[in-house]
């Protein structure tokens, strides 16, 4: 399909970004303000919950906003995701129609929609390209968030055929970077194996136990390059279809244990409870589209782990 390309927006352009104080949002946040655009709004969710219609639209029809960028959500690890179904789809897909909802009331005719890499097939093609979308069986263990993303990109896509709305839908692969969810049970695997190592290093413990075999493959992207990928997106591309968000460089998960260990100083014995689930094999994504618009990645995987690992000892001391 033929990428067309959108406008810049201006500096002085007035940007919501739903999810602002989270990992996704606030690295958005942060790189819009670097480039000078200072004209920002976001809301907690003790201010606005965003579960709820009425708020949210009657703070957008107030602002009339010239730009939304969707980051907010339910998210978490693969345990948090099998414990909780019913949570992480029916508030996801409250979250996303009243903020896409109230976003049309407002006549806002650019918004940026962050999905996850979760929505694609548990044995696509790697690596996955967008148009592997809806041609396999999901994982299990996360499809209740997948088909919530899902519906987020069909309702893009909805606003754009019925209204002509300028709206696209991102997908992320594996996110982590300043101010990550380190909780135990809600976190994600890199922010979940920096807490593990971190307390076993502290504690002198002789081993640790992971979740699963080891062998299944991931890629992790710095939320500072994702932050960099939404602004050439919002400049850059408009299109119906899902763009991919990702490195192009994936390691398994024993892999990346095994870094996180050796940069926070660990030196006991890694086990593996090969009893709990693995999850998809490998969830690689083809980044060939987004890469044709001008952007790559910055941050190694080696390079971020230090910084992030820092960031939680000083959390932790």
């Amino acid at each position: 399909m033929t990428i067309m390309t959108a406008t810049r927006l201006p500096l002085e352009a007035s940007i919501y970004i739903a999810g602002h104080s989270g990992l996704a949002g606030s690295a958005i946040w942060r790189h819009l303000l670097e480039l000078g655009y200072e004209n920002l709004h976001g809301w907690r969710s003790s201010e606005i919950d965003l579960r709820e219609a009425r708020p949210i639209a009657d703070a957008l029809m107030e602002l009339k906003p010239d730009c939304v960028i969707v980051a907010a959500a339910r998210v978490g690890g693969i345990s948090a995701n099998d414990k909780y179904p019913v949570e992480f789809l029916s508030e996801n897909l409250a979250i996303q129609n009243n903020v896409m909802s109230a976003a049309h009331a407002a006549g806002v005719n650019r918004l940026v929609f962050l999905g996850s890499s979760c929505i694609y097939p548990k044995f696509a093609q790697q690596p996955i390209r967008e148009d592997s979308l809806l041609t396999g069986a999901l994982e299990p263990t996360n499809d209740a968030y997948a088909v919530a993303k899902i519906a987020g990109i069909k309702l893009v896509q909805s606003y754009r055929k019925q209204y002509g709305r300028q709206w696209i839908s991102a997908m992320p692969t594996n996110l982590y970077g300043p101010g990550d969810n380190y909780d135990l049970e809600n976190s994600h695997v890199l922010a979940a194996l920096i807490h593990r190592f971190t307390v076993a290093t502290n504690s002198a413990s002789p081993s640790v136990t992971l979740w699963g075999s080891g062998t299944p493959r991931r890629e992790f992207l710095h939320s500072d390059d994702l932050a960099s990928a939404i602004v050439t997106l919002i400049e850059k591309y408009d299109s119906p279809e899902p763009i991919n968000i990702g490195t192009g460089v994936d390691l398994t998960i024993k892999e990346l244990a095994n870094q996180i260990a050796e940069t926070v100083g660990y030196t006991g014995k890694i086990a593996w409870d090969v009893t709990k689930p693995d999850g998809t094999p490998r969830k690689l994504l083809d980044i060939s589209k987004l890469k044709g618009l001008g952007w790559s990645p910055r941050v190694e995987l080696r390079q971020g782990l230090r910084m992030v690992c820092a960031e939680f000892a000083g959390l932790w001391s």
